[in-house]
């Protein structure tokens, strides 16, 4: 998409100084907000979208379209001003008017979902260039699989120095770089400043050297030169490598008073300092007015865009590949995988393993990955323990990206979010596995998932103190709890092998909702006994066991506990107790069934829940003073994992004692 030879550099000046008129009008307006980035980076920005982006407003999700990033998602009006001026139909000058105002597409970072041309939810810093991670690596294993004609794009990042400084930055460089993504150009807007102050106060890390460490191409350009930026990018896309343009720029730039400080980076400037940077750039249009010759600019690289799209389009309609190829970005085949997990829970009920749930989920992704051919698995450097790796799982590398299994090395937050990345791409569905106990490394990536909307699976395995002789530190005691809090996120806790397969089901034909499936080290039997057409995981809790006559009791169990509510019921049912014994290994599925439905379930009777872990985030089941909890009340201890449910009580012995007084107790 160059256009070097075409360039009026006159016009494209006025390009940036439009986005620089804007963020400062916006910012102003909403008395609050970022201007320095969006000034600083305002040609670097220009550049990129008049000399080299291939995209269409008029078809926000073209397949083909290249990806912007804006890591730095303080900046976030440099985006909407963009949006705006390519002519993005969602995006007129009352939402840059509106910015940070409730109700308004113009959020306060750039929010997925809320506005087309909005690849990515960025803000918590370093995510943004993960993300893109993932779309310049699923770009590069969907053009293994259909070609150049059908998958021919880049992704663009910028960032900033604090996205550089997190610690996600380095997973997402250090991957980027072994995996050779060549089509990732990451534009750092290098003005020295943080909000302290000047960058030397925190950080003397030479970025090119470390860049260049993991294996990316280095280049530096002065940020203010547009020539300079466009032979970098011209540069960075001629080589086979990551590519980091380490543009130099000044934050705040065209405000005389302000910029190159702190000051400037995220506060309104002042409409004294606005009338001085408008005379200052020589830009002389009211505010929120864009003159028609420069709306007109920009419109241009729309106009370029769509005739791209249109060519595209005409090739996948003449590919021997269009069926394929759609079939892969549209959602999983829902009925099919329905009737695989059911021919698979009809065995799993004749055969009744008993296999860790860590197992039940290899067992089922032999399934799952038979049945779905766009499935993509991975782990932290734990596939043995994780058992995410299926039979005939060929390896993501550098050299041959048609595989299906990518190895995220020893990177739990970067590995989701790549995932994400891999799902915003479209085309593959990603799934990742690490331990419970470092999903605290994962969770910021896992949050923002669930914050957009984004289908991926989050496999954690030893999923509680049954995981024994590691010991505390690996002994996840409050992360389900963690987890649970989050909202619009899934989190199963499945108790043998036919929920683990229910809850992949549920997981891979979520529409808009990440999942964790927490899974166990050690051995369960199986306790769902019978056949049966329905998916009863779907319904977040329900009745394993019931009594017969009214209950005197109800136990409430998650995974490995479902075994100790049943052993319980048992020695309840020898003392002439009647208990009954309630699965629930998706409290956020029970939650959304109607009140009724869910009284049903839990029954009038006192109720215990029991779990290897905390007890908060139980109150939706055993909120009534009546009810009770066995579970952890600290941390755990390294012993083998038998010995370590005595220790803490949790056993049937203890469930049936509590489940006596509570009776007694309410009488």
């Amino acid at each position: 998409m160059n256009q070097m030879a075409r360039i009026d550099t006159g016009q494209e000046a006025q390009m940036a100084n439009a986005i620089r008129a804007l963020a400062m009008d916006a910012v102003e307006a909403a008395k609050s907000g970022h201007p320095g980035a969006p000034m600083g980076m305002a040609d670097v920005a220009a550049v990129l979208f008049n000399r080299f982006m291939k995209i269409d407003p008029a078809d926000a999700s073209w397949p083909d379209r290249d990806r912007f990033v804006m890591s730095a998602g303080h900046g976030s009006m440099l985006v909407y001003a963009i949006n705006h001026m390519l002519g993005y139909d969602d995006m007129d000058m009352d939402q840059l008017r509106s910015f940070r105002q409730l109700g308004a597409r113009t959020a306060g970072h750039p929010e997925y979902g809320h506005a087309k041309g909005i690849e990515t939810t960025t803000g918590p810093l370093g995510q943004g260039i993960a993300t893109a991670v993932g779309m310049a690596l699923a770009e590069r294993m969907m053009n293994a699989r259909f070609g150049d004609d059908l998958v021919d794009h880049w992704t663009y990042v910028i960032s900033g120095d604090g996205c550089l400084m997190e610690g996600i930055s380095h997973e997402a460089i250090d991957f980027a770089g072994h995996q050779q993504l060549g089509r990732l150009i990451l534009m750092w807007d290098d003005n020295g400043i943080t909000i302290d102050g000047g960058t030397d106060l925190s950080t003397s890390t030479d970025q090119q050297a470390r860049f260049a460490a993991a294996g990316w191409h280095v280049q530096a350009a002065d940020g203010h030169d547009r020539e300079a930026v466009a032979a970098a990018i011209e540069a960075a896309r001629e080589d086979d490598r990551p590519s980091l343009i380490a543009c130099k720029t000044v934050i705040g730039y065209g405000a005389p008073n302000k910029q190159g400080s702190h000051d400037v980076h995220g506060a309104p400037l002042g409409a004294d300092e606005i009338a001085a940077a408008r005379a200052h750039l020589g830009w002389s249009h009211p505010p929120f007015e864009i003159p028609q010759d420069i709306l007109d600019s920009w419109r241009s690289v729309s106009a370029r865009g769509a005739e791209a799209r249109s060519a595209w389009q005409k090739r996948l309609e003449t590919s021997p590949d269009q069926g394929r190829f759609n079939a892969m970005l549209a959602a999983p085949d829902a009925a099919a995988l329905r009737s695989a997990i059911r021919d698979h829970t009809a065995k799993l009920a004749a055969d009744r393993p008993k296999v860790a749930t860590r197992k039940a989920s290899e067992m089922a992704l032999d399934v799952v990955n038979t049945t779905l051919p766009n499935t993509v698995g991975g782990s932290a450097d734990l596939t043995g323990s994780n058992n995410t790796r299926s039979k005939g799982m060929a390896s993501v590398t550098p050299g041959d990206r048609s595989g299906r299994y990518v190895h995220y090395g020893i990177r739990e937050h970067g590995m989701a979010a790549i995932m994400n990345g891999i799902a915003l791409h479209g085309g593959l569905v990603p799934y990742g596995g690490t331990f419970l106990a470092f999903s605290d490394y994962s969770r910021p990536a896992i949050r923002l998932g669930a914050l957009m909307g984004v289908p991926v699976v989050h496999v954690m395995t030893h999923d509680s103190i049954g995981l024994g002789e590691d010991g505390p530190t690996h002994q996840p005691v409050e992360h389900v709890a963690a987890l649970r809090a989050i909202p619009n996120l899934m989190v199963f806790r499945p108790a043998d092998a036919a929920e683990t397969a229910e809850s992949w089901e549920i997981a891979l034909t979520a529409p808009a909702s990440p999942s964790v499936l927490c899974l166990s080290r050690q051995n369960l039997p199986a306790v769902r006994l019978e056949a049966g057409d329905d998916n009863l995981t779907r319904q977040g809790a329900y009745v394993l066991r019931e009594t017969e006559g009214a209950r005197d009791v109800t136990l409430i169990a998650t995974g490995s506990e479902v075994e100790i509510a049943l052993e319980a019921a048992d020695l309840l049912a020898a003392q002439g107790v009647r208990a009954a014994v309630v699965s629930a290994p998706c409290f956020e599925l029970f939650a959304a069934r109607p009140q009724a439905e869910r009284e049903a379930v839990l029954g009038r009777a006192p109720r215990i829940g029991v779990e290897a872990l905390i007890r908060q985030g139980w109150d939706g089941l055993i909120l009534r003073p009546g009810d009770g909890f066995i579970g952890m009340a600290g941390f755990g201890a390294s012993a083998p994992a038998p010995a370590l449910y005595r220790h803490f009580g949790i056993t049937p012995e203890r469930a049936a004692d509590l489940a006596n007084q509570l009776i007694q107790g309410g009488k």
